[in-house]
């Protein structure tokens, strides 16, 4: 069989794209020339349930065209389900580059059109307040997309790009999550709206010196290898003196910050505007950014009743997130209705195994590696789970915890986005970034979301647009409670 030499030429295309307009041209190009736009027109597979997808879209048309509201809000509040027959599946998304089957893809789009329809159109016996009780209740069920964000020194660059790629096509989610660099972005992410967001991305709108060195005997003296007070004037003059409480009534985006406590008898915290809405955004990066060694524990800073800064727990600190819980999956769960997990992974020492976590199938040539180090890790978490619970003196069962941890955290997502290192990367881990470097790390940042935005999109855009509707109903809700009250008539339930 003679391979067509396009196919060569939009490879390269492919890898060369600058934007995502680049890319999606390229791999569409590519899934013609090899044959999975028939595919992806053919619904019938056995990868998901295509008749329970095809009956849905159905009524959902019949519905519409009917301007039958009962049976649409009926379909649509119980109907709605997180990965409906299994169209989540990730073997719908590797077939091809761009999209998936053409029948998920008019299914999602129909029920984000109807649940517009229904959110901006009035409705007879359909009031504003029900509306916004309709859609608070169907998003609580659905569920909703988070974004969380590792560890990973001044590689954690890369999770500007990842976070442009999902801005640019509306699929950024609204709950953030953060621990060590990835706390640092979280926060400076959280303190800026939407509009604000493509001055966020450049680079020298921002302060990027967080490494200073202080040498071996501060580290010997407990003090860190770095100097903490340059990382918390980086950190003030990106993110600024917001609580979360602030930032959240400020852009709408729920911060997540994970932080590992010193002393034994704490655990790890997500610090957040529910469990901790006083506490100052910079403070919880500055602490789950602690890296033990090369910076001291923190006592984090909160805001009192008139504004002032003062300690929050001033007997208890903290350090780098990290260590304990770098991606604190199932606390978002119960915090936030959350059902799918973007993770933008750069840990250093993750990055290189992630392959064996993520992939389905394993190639034979691989499974000499693989075993071994399933070996060392199961071998390694019981020596650990073993010092950490008998040894003395303290500082070696801290650290045996601290390493314990280590190796029995999960380091992956629902979907998981990753950089590809190289020896050049792993020398600048602990130096301060230049704008170039930056830039270069967003742009790998987006090249590496590119190939997951069909598969976000399935999981993510009806909770996006349920998200946005709650938001417009308040604001319709808001307008009608103030006009009642202006004409002097009972206000509406609030």
């Amino acid at each position: 069989m003679i391979k067509d030499p396009r196919i060569s030429r939009f490879r390269k295309a492919l890898a060369g794209a600058t934007t995502y307009e680049q890319w999606m041209e390229a791999g569409l190009e590519l899934d013609f020339l090899e044959g999975n736009a028939e595919w992806k027109e053919e619904f019938v597979s056995d990868l998901y349930h295509y008749e329970l997808i095809y009956d849905r879209l159905s009524n959902l048309k019949q519905y519409r065209q009917q301007n039958d509201f009962e049976r649409l809000k009926r379909a649509l509040r119980e109907g709605l389900h997180h990965d409906l027959g299994n169209m989540g599946n990730p073997a719908l998304y590797t077939r091809s580059r761009v999209g998936t089957k053409h029948l998920i893809e008019e299914y999602i789009s129909q029920v984000c059109e109807a649940l517009d329809y229904l959110c901006d159109h009035p409705v007879p016996g359909f009031p504003v307040y029900d509306k916004l009780q309709f859609f608070r209740d169907t998003l609580t069920s659905f569920g909703r997309p988070t974004l969380l964000l590792s560890g990973g020194a001044s590689l954690g660059m890369f999770h500007f790009g990842v976070i442009k790629a999902l801005w640019e096509k509306g699929l950024l989610p609204q709950v953030i999550a953060g621990s060590s660099i990835g706390a640092i972005i979280a926060g400076i992410l959280g303190v800026h709206t939407d509009a604000e967001i493509p001055e966020m991305l450049v680079p020298e709108n921002h302060n990027l010196k967080a490494w200073k060195w202080r040498g071996l005997i501060s580290a010997m003296r407990g003090e860190g290898l770095m100097d903490q007070q340059t990382l918390q004037q980086c950190l003030r003059a990106n993110i600024g003196e917001y609580t979360f409480e602030e930032a959240y009534q400020r852009t709408g985006r729920s911060i997540n910050i994970s932080v590992s406590p010193v002393q034994s008898n704490q655990k790890a915290r997500l610090l957040c505007g529910y469990t901790s809405p006083y506490l100052m955004v910079w403070s919880a990066a500055l602490a789950s950014a602690a890296v033990p060694g090369v910076f001291p524990p923190v006592t984090l800073m909160k805001k009192d009743l008139y504004g002032n800064a003062l300690p929050y727990m001033p007997r208890i600190q903290f350090v780098d997130g990290s260590v304990v819980s770098d991606l604190p999956i199932e606390r978002l769960m119960h915090l936030y209705d959350a059902n799918f997990s973007i993770v933008s992974q750069t840990n250093p020492h993750v990055v290189p195994f992630l392959a064996e976590q993520t992939d389905e199938k394993l190639s034979l040539p691989r499974l000499p590696m693989h075993f071994l180090k399933s070996e060392v890790q199961f071998h390694g978490r019981g020596v650990f789970d073993y010092l950490r619970k008998r040894v003395r003196p303290e500082q070696l069962r801290q650290a045996s915890g601290q390493l314990y941890t280590i190796m029995a955290q999960r380091y992956s997502g629902d979907v998981t986005i990753a950089p590809e290192y190289s020896l050049r990367h792993y020398r600048g881990m602990l130096s301060n970034p230049s704008p170039e470097y930056v830039r270069e790390m967003i742009l790998a940042g987006e090249r590496a979301t590119w190939p997951k935005i069909s598969m976000i999109r399935t999981h993510a855009r009806i909770s996006k647009t349920l998200e946005r509707c709650v938001r417009r109903l308040k604001q319709q809700n808001r307008r009608a409670v103030e006009l009642k009250l202006v004409s002097g008539t009972a206000p509406a339930r609030s």
